[in-house]
Protein backbone atom coordinates (compact mmCIF):
# COMPACT_ATOMS: atom_id res chain seq x y z
CA UNK A 1 0.00 0.00 0.00
CA UNK A 2 1.25 3.09 -1.01
CA UNK A 3 2.10 5.41 2.13
CA UNK A 4 -0.71 8.66 2.87
CA UNK A 5 0.09 12.07 2.27
CA UNK A 6 2.90 13.61 4.72
CA UNK A 7 2.86 17.14 5.85
CA UNK A 8 5.49 19.67 7.49
CA UNK A 9 4.65 19.45 11.69
CA UNK A 10 6.39 21.99 14.28
CA UNK A 11 7.77 19.50 16.61
CA UNK A 12 10.38 21.65 18.39
CA UNK A 13 10.97 25.43 19.46
CA UNK A 14 12.87 27.19 21.65
CA UNK A 15 12.78 31.35 22.95
CA UNK A 16 15.35 33.23 24.65
CA UNK A 17 16.15 36.88 25.15
CA UNK A 18 19.35 38.58 25.19
CA UNK A 19 21.49 41.79 26.83
CA UNK A 20 24.65 43.14 26.01
CA UNK A 21 25.44 44.13 22.48
CA UNK A 22 27.40 43.20 19.08
CA UNK A 23 30.46 44.22 17.84
CA UNK A 24 28.92 44.48 14.77
CA UNK A 25 26.65 47.37 16.17
CA UNK A 26 30.32 49.83 15.83
CA UNK A 27 30.97 48.78 12.15
CA UNK A 28 31.28 51.99 9.99
CA UNK A 29 29.61 50.36 7.46
CA UNK A 30 26.38 50.10 9.74
CA UNK A 31 26.39 54.30 9.48
CA UNK A 32 26.52 53.71 5.59
CA UNK A 33 24.30 50.86 5.17
CA UNK A 34 21.71 53.42 7.36
CA UNK A 35 22.29 56.64 5.76
CA UNK A 36 21.86 54.83 1.83
CA UNK A 37 18.26 52.82 3.78
CA UNK A 38 17.23 56.62 4.68
CA UNK A 39 18.27 59.10 2.39
CA UNK A 40 15.06 58.75 -0.07
CA UNK A 41 12.51 59.55 2.98
CA UNK A 42 14.71 62.25 4.56
CA UNK A 43 14.73 60.59 7.72
CA UNK A 44 17.75 61.49 10.04
CA UNK A 45 20.04 59.12 12.13
CA UNK A 46 19.96 58.44 15.25
CA UNK A 47 23.82 59.43 16.22
CA UNK A 48 23.76 57.96 19.90
CA UNK A 49 23.18 54.70 18.72
CA UNK A 50 25.41 54.91 16.31
CA UNK A 51 28.10 56.28 18.50
CA UNK A 52 27.53 53.79 21.12
CA UNK A 53 27.71 50.98 19.26
CA UNK A 54 24.21 50.10 20.21
CA UNK A 55 22.36 46.64 18.99
CA UNK A 56 22.45 43.28 18.44
CA UNK A 57 23.61 41.02 15.34
CA UNK A 58 20.86 38.24 14.33
CA UNK A 59 23.39 35.72 13.75
CA UNK A 60 24.99 36.42 17.30
CA UNK A 61 21.64 35.58 18.95
CA UNK A 62 20.42 32.64 17.12
CA UNK A 63 23.46 30.17 16.43
CA UNK A 64 23.47 29.00 19.85
CA UNK A 65 20.14 28.15 20.14
CA UNK A 66 20.00 26.54 16.54
CA UNK A 67 22.79 24.33 17.94
CA UNK A 68 21.09 23.48 20.73
CA UNK A 69 17.26 22.36 18.67
CA UNK A 70 19.99 20.66 16.41
CA UNK A 71 21.93 17.70 17.01
CA UNK A 72 24.77 17.07 13.75
CA UNK A 73 22.45 13.93 12.65
CA UNK A 74 19.36 16.25 12.01
CA UNK A 75 20.37 18.12 8.95
CA UNK A 76 18.01 20.61 7.60
CA UNK A 77 17.14 21.32 4.27
CA UNK A 78 15.58 25.16 4.39
CA UNK A 79 16.71 28.03 6.97
CA UNK A 80 14.68 31.08 6.65
CA UNK A 81 15.11 34.25 9.05
CA UNK A 82 12.30 36.60 9.89
CA UNK A 83 12.75 39.83 11.48
CA UNK A 84 10.68 42.83 11.77
CA UNK A 85 13.69 45.74 13.56
CA UNK A 86 16.63 45.78 11.01
CA UNK A 87 19.61 43.33 11.65
CA UNK A 88 23.07 44.99 12.80
CA UNK A 89 25.39 43.16 10.15
CA UNK A 90 26.24 45.02 7.49
CA UNK A 91 28.06 43.66 3.98
CA UNK A 92 26.24 39.99 4.73
CA UNK A 93 23.07 38.12 5.02
CA UNK A 94 22.84 37.06 8.24
CA UNK A 95 20.21 34.46 7.15
CA UNK A 96 23.44 32.48 4.90
CA UNK A 97 25.28 33.01 8.17
CA UNK A 98 23.35 31.22 10.56
CA UNK A 99 22.87 27.99 7.75
CA UNK A 100 26.75 27.82 9.36
CA UNK A 101 25.28 26.75 12.09
CA UNK A 102 22.79 24.13 10.44
CA UNK A 103 24.10 20.73 9.84
CA UNK A 104 23.15 20.00 6.18
CA UNK A 105 23.99 23.37 4.26
CA UNK A 106 20.75 24.45 3.84
CA UNK A 107 18.68 26.79 1.09
CA UNK A 108 18.44 30.31 3.43
CA UNK A 109 16.84 33.28 3.06
CA UNK A 110 15.62 35.67 4.99
CA UNK A 111 11.61 37.14 5.15
CA UNK A 112 11.17 41.04 6.37
CA UNK A 113 9.42 44.17 5.93
CA UNK A 114 6.03 42.27 6.68
CA UNK A 115 5.44 43.59 10.18
CA UNK A 116 4.34 40.99 12.23
CA UNK A 117 3.38 38.94 9.12
CA UNK A 118 6.89 37.69 8.99
CA UNK A 119 6.88 35.09 10.80
CA UNK A 120 3.67 33.60 9.16
CA UNK A 121 4.90 33.97 5.90
CA UNK A 122 8.45 32.45 6.78
CA UNK A 123 6.30 29.02 8.26
CA UNK A 124 3.73 29.35 4.95
CA UNK A 125 6.95 29.26 2.59
CA UNK A 126 8.65 26.41 4.97
CA UNK A 127 5.21 24.22 4.48
CA UNK A 128 4.93 24.99 0.56
CA UNK A 129 8.74 23.76 0.06
CA UNK A 130 8.16 20.69 1.81
CA UNK A 131 5.07 19.94 -0.29
CA UNK A 132 8.31 20.27 -3.55
CA UNK A 133 9.20 16.93 -2.06
CA UNK A 134 12.68 18.47 -1.44
CA UNK A 135 12.28 19.53 2.23
CA UNK A 136 11.99 17.14 4.67
CA UNK A 137 13.26 19.49 7.90
CA UNK A 138 13.17 23.11 7.73
CA UNK A 139 14.28 25.39 10.32
CA UNK A 140 12.40 29.08 10.96
CA UNK A 141 14.12 31.86 13.07
CA UNK A 142 12.73 34.87 14.34
CA UNK A 143 14.47 37.60 16.22
CA UNK A 144 13.84 41.03 16.78
CA UNK A 145 17.19 43.58 18.42
CA UNK A 146 16.15 47.01 20.34
CA UNK A 147 18.02 49.07 18.57
CA UNK A 148 16.86 51.47 15.46
CA UNK A 149 19.75 53.44 13.95
CA UNK A 150 17.57 56.20 12.85
CA UNK A 151 14.26 57.75 13.25
CA UNK A 152 11.11 56.51 12.22
CA UNK A 153 8.29 58.30 10.25
CA UNK A 154 5.94 57.14 12.16
CA UNK A 155 6.19 55.90 15.92
CA UNK A 156 6.98 52.22 15.99
CA UNK A 157 6.71 49.58 19.26
CA UNK A 158 10.64 48.37 19.43
CA UNK A 159 11.35 45.20 21.91
CA UNK A 160 12.42 45.65 25.58
CA UNK A 161 15.32 43.02 25.02
CA UNK A 162 17.13 41.35 21.69
CA UNK A 163 15.67 37.90 21.53
CA UNK A 164 15.69 35.16 18.90
CA UNK A 165 13.05 32.00 18.67
CA UNK A 166 13.82 28.83 16.86
CA UNK A 167 11.06 27.14 15.07
CA UNK A 168 11.97 23.38 14.15
CA UNK A 169 9.85 21.84 11.46
CA UNK A 170 10.23 18.13 10.33
CA UNK A 171 8.30 15.84 7.64
CA UNK A 172 5.57 13.65 8.84
CA UNK A 173 2.67 11.44 8.05
CA UNK A 174 -0.96 13.01 8.00
CA UNK A 175 -1.68 16.62 8.14
CA UNK A 176 0.58 19.35 8.45
CA UNK A 177 0.49 22.86 9.41
CA UNK A 178 -0.98 25.79 7.45
CA UNK A 179 -0.93 29.23 7.30
CA UNK A 180 -3.32 31.76 5.97
CA UNK A 181 -2.93 35.03 5.54
CA UNK A 182 -5.63 37.68 4.41
CA UNK A 183 -5.93 41.04 4.20
CA UNK A 184 -8.99 43.74 4.51
CA UNK A 185 -11.23 41.08 7.10
CA UNK A 186 -13.77 43.00 8.70
CA UNK A 187 -13.29 41.63 12.26
CA UNK A 188 -10.13 40.28 12.56
CA UNK A 189 -11.54 38.71 16.08
CA UNK A 190 -14.43 36.70 14.72
CA UNK A 191 -12.33 35.24 12.07
CA UNK A 192 -9.91 33.62 14.20
CA UNK A 193 -12.05 32.55 16.50
CA UNK A 194 -13.88 30.52 13.62
CA UNK A 195 -11.26 28.94 12.27
CA UNK A 196 -10.36 27.70 15.95
CA UNK A 197 -13.72 26.42 15.54
CA UNK A 198 -12.83 24.55 12.69
CA UNK A 199 -10.10 22.49 14.66
CA UNK A 200 -12.42 21.32 16.96
CA UNK A 201 -14.00 21.92 20.75
CA UNK A 202 -10.86 21.20 22.44
CA UNK A 203 -8.56 23.41 20.20
CA UNK A 204 -6.28 25.87 21.90
CA UNK A 205 -6.46 30.01 20.25
CA UNK A 206 -3.02 32.03 20.91
CA UNK A 207 -3.47 35.24 19.98
CA UNK A 208 -0.51 37.60 19.53
CA UNK A 209 -0.35 41.26 19.00
CA UNK A 210 -3.39 43.45 17.77
CA UNK A 211 -6.59 42.12 18.42
CA UNK A 212 -8.81 43.82 20.50
CA UNK A 213 -8.64 47.24 22.31
CA UNK A 214 -5.60 49.42 21.49
CA UNK A 215 -3.47 48.25 24.55
CA UNK A 216 0.23 49.21 25.46
CA UNK A 217 2.99 47.98 23.19
CA UNK A 218 4.32 44.11 23.71
CA UNK A 219 7.71 43.76 25.49
CA UNK A 220 8.75 41.63 22.78
CA UNK A 221 6.25 43.09 19.30
CA UNK A 222 8.18 40.53 16.87
CA UNK A 223 9.11 37.18 19.11
CA UNK A 224 6.43 37.73 22.53
CA UNK A 225 3.83 35.49 20.56
CA UNK A 226 6.48 32.90 19.44
CA UNK A 227 8.64 32.52 22.92
CA UNK A 228 4.73 31.61 24.20
CA UNK A 229 4.09 29.36 21.52
CA UNK A 230 7.49 27.77 22.74
CA UNK A 231 6.79 27.59 26.11
CA UNK A 232 2.98 26.23 26.14
CA UNK A 233 3.42 23.47 22.88
CA UNK A 234 5.14 20.75 25.29
CA UNK A 235 1.69 20.90 27.45
CA UNK A 236 -0.94 21.22 24.69
CA UNK A 237 1.00 18.39 22.51
CA UNK A 238 0.71 15.84 25.38
CA UNK A 239 -2.80 16.82 25.99
CA UNK A 240 -3.17 16.19 22.29
CA UNK A 241 -4.78 19.62 21.54
CA UNK A 242 -4.76 21.30 18.27
CA UNK A 243 -3.29 25.07 18.45
CA UNK A 244 -4.47 28.63 16.41
CA UNK A 245 -1.93 31.03 16.43
CA UNK A 246 -2.71 34.28 14.75
CA UNK A 247 -1.76 37.92 14.69
CA UNK A 248 -3.22 40.74 13.45
CA UNK A 249 -0.50 43.63 12.01
CA UNK A 250 -3.04 46.59 12.32
CA UNK A 251 -0.58 49.02 10.49
CA UNK A 252 -0.63 46.67 7.08
CA UNK A 253 -4.10 45.07 7.81
CA UNK A 254 -3.26 41.54 7.14
CA UNK A 255 -4.86 38.80 9.23
CA UNK A 256 -2.03 35.61 9.42
CA UNK A 257 -2.94 32.19 11.12
CA UNK A 258 -0.76 29.45 11.73
CA UNK A 259 -2.80 26.14 12.60
CA UNK A 260 -1.05 23.71 14.47
CA UNK A 261 -3.20 20.09 14.01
Amino acid sequence: MAPGPAGLRLTRALARRFDGRSETSLDPDLRVFVSDLVRPYGLPLREDLLERGVGHSYEELAAGLLREALAEDEPADLLILAFDTPDVRPGAPSSLALSRSVPGNPLAFAVCDQGGAAAFTALRLAADHQRTGTCHRAVVVLAEQTALHYEPADPVALPERHAAVVLVCEQAPGAGLSVRQTRGVASPEEAVRAEAGELGSGAVLLLGPGFGAEQAPPAQPFTGLWAELAERLPRWRADGRPVLVAGYDRRLGVLSTLALP
